[in-house]
C-alpha cells in the first residue's frame, strides 16, 4: 500500500455501495457474488440473465478502464499456482461454510443490520488478520 489513493478508493467504495443499493431496490436482491455465481450456474434458473449480467459486467470492468485510458496496477502474485489454488479452494469453502461471501456479508449484510453479516464479517476479518500474523511472523514468509 505504498500508493495508497484516497479519492478513488473512496470513489470506488461509493460506487459498490450505489451498485448494491440499485440491485436491491431494483430487484429485491442482494448483491453477494457467490450467491449471484451460484445461481447463474444452475441449470434452468429463472433469474440466470440478470445474474449472467452482473457477472460480465464485474470482469468488463477491468478491460473498459483501460480502454478508457486508466492505468491499471500490475498484478504481482508472489506464489505459486498450487499454493494460489488452493487458497482459492479455502476461500470457495469459507464462503460455503458461512452462507456468503465479504460482499453478500460485509457489504450488504451489515449495510442491512443483519447480525448474521456482522457476526459473519467480524470471524472473517479476525481470521484474515490471524492468517497475516501467522505469515509474516511466526513463519516468517
Amino acid at each position: 500500500m505504498d500508493q495508497f489513493t484516497p479519492m478513488s478508493a473512496l470513489g470506488g467504495g461509493l460506487l459498490i455501495g450505489l451498485s448494491a443499493a440499485i440491485l436491491l431496490l431494483a430487484n429485491g436482491r442482494i448483491a453477494g457474488i457467490s450467491g449471484i455465481l451460484d445461481g447463474a450456474l444452475k441449470p434452468g434458473g429463472s433469474e440466470t440473465s440478470w445474474r449472467l449480467a452482473f457477472l460480465v459486467g464485474l470482469l468488463a470492468a477491468v478491460p473498459v478502464m483501460a480502454l478508457a485510458g486508466y492505468a491499471l496496477p500490475a498484478v504481482q502474485v508472489g506464489k505459486t499456482l498450487p499454493v494460489v489454488a488452493l487458497a482459492g479452494l479455502l476461500v470457495g469453502f469459507g464462503t460455503r461454510l458461512g452462507s456468503g461471501c465479504t460482499s453478500g456479508h460485509g457489504v450488504c449484510g451489515i449495510g442491512r443490520g443483519s447480525g448474521r453479516s456482522i457476526t459473519a464479517t467480524l470471524t472473517f476479518m479476525a481470521s484474515a488478520a490471524a492468517t497475516v500474523f501467522i505469515i509474516r511472523h511466526v513463519l516468517g514468509a
